[in-house]
């Protein structure tokens, strides 16, 4: 079981606001987060990674403590083990998709097997800016699967991929969390992208 009890300050384009999350998350479970733009989905799943500190708040995962805002623990990123897909996908420019791997892993057999996943066995020397968006979006989601992570957050990952390549991927993925033993957070607008991958959801509204 991951535990997540956070209160952060946020800006939205409506002023200032608060927010506030109580969440437990099923170890191997893969839960979708949802609510209204600007409501602090974003900032959550950061928070979750260790990339933002809240004013308040309290994560426990499997028992361990990874924040305690009262008793001044707060981990590491690279401490939680956790997996990453940004928006804008944080890919290194002058990387290949096979460094990009090759950053993460050093398990061979893994980074062939998720290219294949992936369907960018062609793609390997190609740098980002010669990938599709959609590629793109691949090449973050495999790089982050290859941490075999504890906890993967997932923000918007499928918005550049088509119906029938999303679809595909998502049975793969699927696979390959419930073999690592993957929790998994995701983030999404549409819930159609998400209906034959996650099974739990998480509403997250503004606090004023």
């Amino acid at each position: 079981m991951i535990k997540a009890t956070i209160h952060k300050k946020i800006k939205t384009y409506k002023g200032n606001s608060q927010l506030i999350v109580e969440a437990e998350f099923p170890l191997h479970s893969i839960t979708r987060i949802h609510g209204s733009s600007g409501s602090g989905k974003t900032t959550f799943l950061k928070t979750l990674a260790g990339l933002i500190t809240p004013e308040k708040g309290e994560i426990h995962a499997k028992g361990i403590c990874w924040l305690d805002t009262v008793k001044k623990i707060n981990w590491r990123p690279q401490q939680r083990r956790v997996g990453f897909v940004f928006q804008d996908y944080a890919l290194f420019p002058n990387m290949t998709v096979q460094e990009h791997l090759q950053y993460a892993t050093d398990d061979k057999l893994l980074i062939e097997r998720l290219l294949r996943i992936g369907k960018m066995e062609s793609f390997t020397q190609h740098k980002p800016q010669h990938l599709s968006g959609g590629q793109q979006q691949r090449l973050a989601i495999l790089r982050a699967l290859a941490l075999k992570p504890e906890l993967l957050l997932l923000d918007e990952a499928f918005s550049a991929l088509d119906d029938e390549l999303r679809n595909v991927l998502i049975v793969e993925l699927k696979v390959l969390l419930k073999e690592f033993g993957t929790t998994t957070v995701i983030v999404s607008h549409h819930i159609q992208e998400t209906v034959d991958f996650a099974d739990r959801a998480l509403k997250i509204e503004q606090e004023n």
